[in-house]
């Protein structure tokens, strides 16, 4: 018999666990950022989606515990970056998808870690309705062969190279508070409105990441 997903806890006890990754002064400014930014001017680009955020919480517990739903109504279809080519797209040209955007860089020593569970995650969830979206943040004139290179080195052909060499997406992810360091994670419905933020890193390549994604696809 499978054994229940274990209760997360609601209210404001989810907000002090979403915020444990973080310390010192990243983490008042972090809650600050994101308690002011429920009501900003942003969140008119998407309808709020309590109900949604909701299940998506409950669904976080275990290695995914630190998750946040959010659903405030923040709109990301417009987040603009460059595919392998150097060409530009944005979040919108991938309308129809629930996605799990993963802000890293080569240089970030928790961002190598994470990425085969990552793969691994994509690898059993990638399809029509879902996506695995990994954005690189290596800036300098060689940030796009060092990622290039990176993403080679491990093998994981379901972690396409997306970059954002200006860093312009990641600043307005701080500027809106939703991330303070890397990496971050955002899950979008398949309008690009977020749903859940994550500050840091997770075992994604588990029965916690698999129960969030499940979550999130049944809400598209």
């Amino acid at each position: 018999m499978t054994e229940p997903a274990p209760q997360k806890p609601a209210g404001s006890r989810n907000r002090r666990l979403a915020l444990v990754a973080l310390s010192g002064a990243g983490l008042a400014l972090a809650a600050g950022l994101w308690l002011s930014n429920a009501g900003s001017p942003n969140a008119a680009q998407c309808p709020a989606m309590a109900e949604a955020a909701t299940r998506i919480d409950a669904a976080s517990t275990g290695e995914l515990a630190a998750l946040q739903a959010t659903g405030f109504g923040r709109g990301f279809a417009d987040l603009a970056f460059t595919d392998a080519e150097g060409k530009p797209v944005s979040i919108a040209d991938f309308a129809g998808k629930g996605l799990l955007v993963n802000f890293w860089a080569s240089w970030c020593v928790p961002c190598r870690e994470e990425m085969p569970a990552l793969e691994a995650l994509a690898a059993r969830h990638n399809g029509a309705d879902f996506m695995v979206l990994p954005i690189n943040l290596d800036i300098g004139a060689d940030g796009g062969e060092k990622a290039r290179a990176f993403l080679e080195e491990g093998n994981w052909p379901n972690l396409p190279l997306y970059a954002d060499a200006t860093f312009r997406a990641f600043d307005r992810l701080k500027t809106e508070g939703v991330a303070i360091g890397l990496p971050a994670t955002l899950l979008l419905d398949t309008e690009g409105c977020e749903l859940a933020v994550l500050q840091g890193p997770a075992h994604w390549d588990s029965p916690d990441g698999d129960r969030v994604v499940e979550a999130l696809k049944a809400e598209l």
